[in-house]
């Protein structure tokens, strides 16, 4: 148990139970106890069953599928926390969903991701700990303080130990947005970097227009932040075995994998697919898409919770990635 935790208390939603059980294990403590209901016409109802009253409280919950309902009942768990006299409450948002929709870029477009951040403000959160946000800008939402981590560096050790740094890899970017993202996997990979210029014609459907890069003859890794129906890493990981690459994998932090991504990406040119825990993969993906290897972020969210609840440095557990 670390020092100090005797106020330190971690409880978790109905999102990703299993990363808040690894997580209270790396910080040798219990998950809090808490009920999670519904009433009959489909409300959630919560009960903390347990005292909380002056404690540092972190609540883990990505809001990933159902989003609206793992959204829900994130507003629901702040407001019974503060109403049940937590000293702080921290958010642990390992996946901010919602988070696509960051800017408008037609008429009459939300912008979710702020919406959300206000939410979560008004439900009376005192701090936020996310991971690889979808756009760096979702920082800048909040009015409380919010410290991102990054998984990259996770990612790029496991890669690492694969032995693709042997200077015939190729980190490509399938999209010029994701250039930043790219050019932090290839630093620690020691490697040349390549980006995919695609177009949307509509939502959910890529076409590969143009590859800028050699990846003739390379080992191919895509990154990306978010993996939804697979299109844009199928189409790609085609287009660059086409274009010579001898092998392709792919990786990505948050594994959402909606409808039949398991499938497209099992019958795809992509070698190994890495993902981590923010999300989790069910068995059934699992079994429709042997490709996926999950690493967890546990280790580096209790790292984070751990510091926090001291009033240490959280930008210390990483380098400048991306």
């Amino acid at each position: 148990m670390i020092v100090g935790s005797e106020t330190l208390r971690v409880f978790s939603g109905n999102a990703n139970p299993m990363l808040a059980r690894r997580i209270a294990q790396y910080l040798d403590l219990p998950v809090g106890k808490l009920l999670i209901t519904r009433f009959s016409d489909g409300e959630i109802r919560v009960k903390i069953e347990e005292s909380v009253r002056g404690m540092d409280v972190f609540i883990v919950q990505p809001t990933c599928a159902p989003a609206n309902d793992s959204l829900m009942e994130l507003l629901i768990l702040v407001d019974a926390f503060r109403r049940a006299s937590a000293k702080r409450i921290t958010l642990v948002i390992p996946y901010y969903g919602y988070s696509r929709q960051d800017k408008k870029v037609a008429p009459r477009e939300p912008v979710t991701a702020r919406l959300v951040a206000d939410l979560i403000t008004t439900a009376g959160a005192h701090r936020v700990l996310a991971v690889d946000l979808h756009a760096g800008q979702i920082q800048g939402f909040f009015q409380l303080p919010l410290d991102h981590l990054y998984a990259g560096p996770l990612v790029a050790s496991y890669f690492a130990e694969k032995g693709l740094t042997d200077g015939d890899t190729v980190v490509v970017s399938p999209d010029v947005g994701g250039v930043g993202r790219a050019r932090g996997m290839a630093e620690m990979l020691q490697a040349q970097i390549a980006i995919i210029i695609k177009r949307r014609p509509e939502p959910n459907k890529v076409e590969v227009m143009e590859i800028i890069g050699d990846v003739v003859g390379k080992t191919c890794v895509m990154v990306d932040d978010m993996i939804d129906t697979g299109g844009s890493l199928v189409s790609g990981a085609h287009a660059l075995r086409e274009r010579g690459a001898r092998r392709v994998f792919a990786c990505c932090t948050h594994p959402v994998l909606s409808g039949a991504a398991p499938d497209n990406i099992q019958n795809s040119a992509v070698e190994e697919l890495v993902v981590t825990d923010t999300i989790p993969v069910s068995d059934e993906k699992r079994e429709r898409c042997p490709k996926i290897t999950v690493l967890s972020v546990a280790p580096l969210l209790a790292s984070a919770i751990c510091r926090i609840h001291k009033d240490d440095s959280v930008s210390e557990l990483f380098q400048s990635f991306w």
